[in-house]
């Protein structure tokens, strides 16, 4: 095993965490992404950070899962465009009708581009109508994605998906991306957000994180990954929350039991923002 992980490597893992427990995320696409190098990250992760981490990153799979379900059921949405999509399978597991849009940075769209595509040839994902663009949300990319997207989402309602991503990036960077959002959508549409609240930055959980990061990503500190309270969703003007939990709420609903202490889990918070005016 190399002695560091490239942040394009955390998409492996996020996939075999999803994969680890399929009955908990009911991804049963993730499993395709494992491989043993990340196998062995992961293995390292759950020990060195938590436990917890398989079952919080189904939860919130799931969150959002069953969330586009309802929607798109109810033609609330017709269009899903998953910001920072990472190796995430969600097209395979919602309804055909829907059509998606995969942003990332070129890294990863361009494998996964090639391996979605060879796995629909194969008959081993179902197809799906996917559009694949780059993106580096930490340079200035409004123009140039806003260009490549206009086209694609006219006339559409827009379901817009941002999960593991903000947590690398920095306050301006988030409110810019929550800007951008603000300008391709209309009203009705529906944001979908991941994100810690501050009070995580008290727990054993998020020191061993910010520990591990330091030791297998770059060393840095702690202050230079985001965390946000609620207010930094309330105070958007054109958007409203209908929709809040965060993994213990969830898990309650799922029946998935807990065994460990609050302070060694990451419990993140799911957003479901829908755009007023």
């Amino acid at each position: 095993m190399k002695n560091t992980i490239n942040i394009h490597d955390t998409a492996f893992m996020t996939s075999m965490f999803r994969a680890m427990n399929e009955p908990l995320s009911n991804d049963s696409f993730s499993k395709l992404w494992s491989n043993a190098n990340t196998k062995m990250w992961v293995d390292a992760y759950l020990k060195e950070v938590s436990e917890e981490e398989v079952k919080t990153h189904c939860v919130r799979n799931r969150f959002f899962l069953e969330k586009i379900k309802e929607l798109s059921k109810n033609n609330k949405i017709d269009l899903v465009i998953n910001f920072g999509a990472g190796f995430s399978m969600y097209p395979f597991l919602l309804n055909e009708s829907l059509a998606h849009i995969e942003i990332d940075t070129s890294e990863i769209i361009a494998l996964k581009k090639q391996k979605i595509s060879d796995w629909m040839e194969k008959g081993i994902l179902p197809k799906r109508n996917i559009h694949f663009i780059k993106a580096n949300f930490s340079k200035n990319y409004e123009k140039k994605l806003f260009g490549k997207l206009e086209v694609l989402i006219k006339g559409k309602s827009l379901f817009v998906l941002i999960e593991g991503v903000l947590f690398f990036l920095n306050k301006n960077e988030s409110e810019k991306i929550f800007s951008f959002f603000d300008k391709i959508q209309c009203k009705g549409d529906y944001i979908g957000s991941v994100s810690f609240n501050h009070s995580i930055r008290n727990t054993r959980a998020f020191k061993r994180l910010i520990h591990f990061f330091n030791k297998k990503i770059v060393a840095t500190s702690a202050e230079n990954y985001l965390t946000l309270n609620n207010s930094f969703y309330t105070e958007k003007s054109s958007y409203k929350i209908q929709e809040h939990r965060d993994y213990f709420m969830y898990s309650e609903e799922l029946n998935n039991k807990i065994d460990l202490k609050v302070t060694d889990i990451l419990n993140e918070n799911y957003y479901l923002l829908q755009k007023t005016q």
